[in-house]
């Protein structure tokens, strides 16, 4: 009798243990089915500016406000003719308003006091054109105006490409089509392919110079030089059959 049970209990482990197995590979093949492959895609394309801006300042030092004023009034429109000798019309020309600030005098002990040193009168102008050469060029000549007695401090000209949104829209397709290149890759040495794709995470862009190597977590968007290589990245997961 003792016999008939043991069989009994065998026969019943045999079968749940036979049960578990279908119910493993069932899982285990309901997991395969599910496994992807993650890929990182990336694509660029190297453009040329098409518009630019160029901001300087006409800058004065005088005992009061009425003088420096009456200065920086005096050498607007030799400086606006300076720049139109280089071909900028007055529709690339804007004035914006002047702003100024007292420097006060130092006493012996080198406190500062309240007696007015002199005024300082700043006259902003900014440039704007189409042909990014020819603002390059007067970013690096308007210092010549240095020579005629006028003060000028320029600052950095920044250069911008208008079709950057349509590049965009292409080098995300460029970049998925070489995320879905390097998962065939990968696949292939273990005989799988590539299946449909389950997410797609688009990266930030980078704008940078040519020939620069940085990344940043936010995207960069260079303007400082003319020559840009515009950069996409696409996060794709694939689907493995």
């Amino acid at each position: 009798m003792f016999e008939k049970i043991e069989k009994m209990q065998l026969l019943g482990m045999g079968i749940i243990l036979a049960l578990g197995l279908v119910v493993a590979v069932k899982s285990a093949t309901y997991n395969l089915q599910r496994d992807g492959i993650s890929v990182t895609g990336s694509a660029y394309e190297i453009v040329q500016s098409d518009s630019a801006r160029f901001e300087f300042n006409i800058a004065t030092r005088k005992s009061d406000r009425a003088q420096a004023y009456q200065i920086i009034q005096k050498q607007i429109p030799e400086v606006v003719a300076f720049v139109k000798s280089y071909g900028f019309e007055d529709s690339d020309i804007e004035l914006k308003a002047s702003s100024g600030y007292n420097s006060y005098k130092y006493n012996a002990n080198g406190t500062m006091t309240n007696e007015i040193a002199y005024y300082n009168l700043s006259q902003p102008i900014i440039l704007k054109s189409n042909d990014v050469q020819k603002v390059k060029k007067i970013s690096v000549d308007i210092q010549n105006l240095i020579s005629k007695g006028i003060e000028i401090n320029p600052m950095e000209p920044q250069y911008y490409y208008s079709k950057l949104s349509d590049l965009k829209v292409k080098l995300l397709q460029d970049a998925t089509t070489d995320a879905k290149e390097r998962a065939s890759a990968m696949l292939s040495a273990t005989h799988n392919k590539t299946g449909s794709i389950q997410s797609v995470k688009m990266g930030v862009f980078q704008i940078t110079p040519v020939d620069s190597t940085s990344v940043s977590d936010m995207g960069i968007n260079d303007t400082s030089t003319i020559e840009k290589k515009v950069t996409a990245v696409a996060n794709v997961t694939f689907r493995i059959r």
